[in-house]
């Protein structure tokens, strides 16, 4: 815990996620309870084993992205990313705003960004004999055949570097790569940037994707995804009692981030505040343990530094991966810690985003504070007595202005931070 820390608001909000481009979107589908999962439209072939998903089907990068220059090194990630910190940006006013440029930076989380297989096509083709790649021919033949720039397309601190150089952001750079956890660690790590002295602003978030072959391919847990391929819309289940699994997305979204004192400085209007933020972990086998000692842990420890006891608490934005094993453990964390408060599941409207995970589901948090109305968890129809929590069923009309956001890796790191509302 920080003593005497400022407190930090949160003044811009962007996003490019399967149920909207723009916070105002994501509310409008969050009220009206439109999921984001489909059938794939990119990657629907017999072959893949992942058919359903959440994509951003509305985005067109020439009307997102301001830096147009760039596009040709930007993956979609990177573009999803760029365009939600763009909107981010213009909600706060940061970029007219006065504040120096050495006072003002960037973190973003995200994940290993996977390349599009075709763009490696000609290259493998060069370095084929027989029927057969050989391995030694890569140097020579292969680099030849490819974007010299290639490789800046999939970095992950790409996202962090394009925002920071087209705003000219000078301040503290970093990039979270941590799986599920990334991007609410980075906009956790953005807020003690801004608490120690090191900044006026912070732009931060996440972006990621899990709907890519490569990614199904490079990954070890497709086993958690959900068998289901018909009505896509009803897959992701949070803590119901018929869920089976997890499904995929996409998505993106940014926040500005600066001291109470400085928003109101230069006018700018505070549409949420940063209490309280804590970060544990605990050894995890993914499809096989999840006791759930870190989420109460950081439950605990965020709490504290927040100063709000469970009572006062308004909701719980639950990390929800609809699996059997996860949604038991964590429901089992937020009961013991919480008590019967309100539990919604932003995962049940787009799935499991990876990195960009977190930002996005905060997204639920800022409209119930909004619209003082908490949004329904999709799909959660027959009540699990294994997940023993209050899950919101319908829209939630709610005086408390205060929620928990919760996120959590598969290997067991556990993240918990403490909202409110103006």
């Amino acid at each position: 815990m920080i003593d005497r820390a400022p407190e930090i608001v949160i003044t811009g909000i962007g996003a490019a996620s399967p149920i909207g481009v723009g916070f105002e979107a994501v509310r409008e589908s969050l009220a009206a309870g439109n999921s984001g999962v489909r059938r794939l439209g990119a990657f629907d072939t017999p072959e893949f084993p992942v058919r359903i998903g959440a994509e951003v089907v509305d985005f067109e990068p020439k009307k997102h992205v301001s830096a147009r220059k760039s596009l040709k090194v930007m993956s979609r990630s990177i573009q999803l990313a760029f365009a939600s910190a763009q909107a981010a940006i213009d909600q706060a006013g940061l970029k007219d705003s006065g504040v120096e440029p050495d006072r003002i930076g960037v973190e973003f989380g995200a994940d290993m960004m996977q390349v599009e297989p075709q763009e490696l096509v000609d290259a493998f083709r060069t370095c084929v004999t027989e029927g057969k790649f050989d391995y030694a021919q890569w140097d020579e033949r292969a680099m030849g055949e490819m974007f010299p720039l290639w490789m800046l397309k999939y970095l992950p601190n790409m996202p962090a570097c394009h925002v920071a150089i087209a705003y000219d952001a000078r301040g503290p750079n970093n990039t979270i790569v941590l799986a599920e956890a990334s991007s609410l660690l980075a906009i956790a790590e953005g807020m003690r940037v801004i608490q120690r002295g090191a900044a006026d602003a912070m732009i931060v978030g996440g972006t990621g994707s899990r709907i890519h072959p490569m990614t199904w391919a490079f990954r070890d847990n497709i086993q958690l995804h959900s068998p289901r391929t018909e009505q896509p819309e009803l897959v992701s289940r949070p803590f119901d009692a018929g869920r089976d699994g997890m499904v995929y997305g996409e998505g993106a979204a940014a926040f500005v981030l600066e001291t109470r004192q400085n928003a109101e400085a230069r006018g700018a209007r505070v549409l949420a505040r940063i209490l309280g933020f804590a970060s544990r972990f605990e050894a995890c086998t993914p499809a096989k343990t999840f006791p759930g000692e870190a989420i109460r842990a950081s439950i605990r420890q965020a709490m504290a530094e927040a100063h709000l006891e469970p009572s006062e608490i308004g909701h719980v934005n639950a990390h929800g991966l609809s699996t059997r094993l996860h949604d038991q453990g964590e429901a089992h964390a937020i009961r013991d810690t919480l008590g019967d408060v309100p539990v919604t599941a932003m995962k049940s409207y787009f799935g499991n985003l990876g990195a960009g995970g977190g930002a996005v589901e905060l997204l639920g948090t800022l409209s119930a504070f909004e619209t003082g109305s908490v949004p329904r968890t999709l799909n959660y129809e027959q009540e699990d007595p294994q997940c023993p929590i209050n899950v919101v069923r319908e829209p939630l009309a709610t005086k408390h202005k205060t929620a928990v956001v919760l996120n959590q890796t598969l290997m067991g790191q556990s993240l918990a931070m403490v909202l409110a509302g103006e």
